[in-house]
């Protein structure tokens, strides 16, 4: 029976999402954090995946008492379809405090890597590796079979929150970096990073 809970185990954790939680950073010297209205901006130009973030984002937040707003809402196409130079984005900025915006939730993919793995419908478990014979009949495969290492990626993934009332040296609330790995499906994977980004938050203590 402990086999067979253990066996259990792995499985669920094994079949777990690909999204991990890699570090985080929380101003200390911000003892009181209560935005009143949040803007969620998701930084990529897949409009679909966008909006999905955007919305799952502002929804997740809403749950907890937070009044967030979609920047697709608030920040127009002409605006993220070519580059702003700072004072630009200062502009935005003083936009958005006059339309009653203090906080701002950003997320932006910062880097990806390009992984190679071996194929794991090759390897097996078994005895006899001490024999030269049975080690080379196991792995022969890899001289033939294009498919024996499979390519896939991480991407990784930063969110910061910044308090837009307080001067640009000490706005920064919090931000986290995590990982995604090998993501197939936009939908699925944002709700993962969602929830990660939210439990993350709730176990700082950066909301409730």
């Amino acid at each position: 029976m402990k086999t067979a809970g253990y066996i259990i185990l792995v499985v669920l954790l094994t079949s777990c999402s690909s999204t991990r939680f890699i570090d985080s950073w929380k101003n200390n010297e911000i003892t009181v954090f209560k935005p009143e209205k949040m803007l969620v901006i998701g930084m990529t130009n897949n409009l679909t995946a966008r909006k999905i973030f955007e919305e799952r984002m502002k929804n997740a937040l809403y749950l907890r008492g937070i009044n967030a707003i979609e920047s697709s809402k608030e920040i127009s196409i002409t605006f993220t379809d070519s580059k702003k130079n700072e004072s630009e984005i200062d502009v935005l900025k003083k936009e958005l405090l006059n339309k009653g915006f203090d906080a701002i939730a950003i997320t932006a993919v910062v880097g990806i890597d390009d992984k190679q793995d071996y194929n794991s419908g090759y390897y097996t478990i078994g005895n006899n590796w001490y024999r030269f014979g049975r080690y080379y009949y196991r792995f022969q495969n890899v001289y033939y079979t294009p498919e024996y290492y499979s390519n896939y990626k991480i991407f990784h993934i930063e969110t910061s929150i910044y308090n837009l009332k307080t001067s640009d040296d000490e706005s920064l609330v919090w931000v986290g970096t995590f990982d995604i790995v090998d993501p197939n499906n936009i939908t699925s994977t944002i709700e993962d990073y969602v929830k990660r980004i939210i439990l993350q938050l709730e176990k700082e203590g950066v909301i409730k």
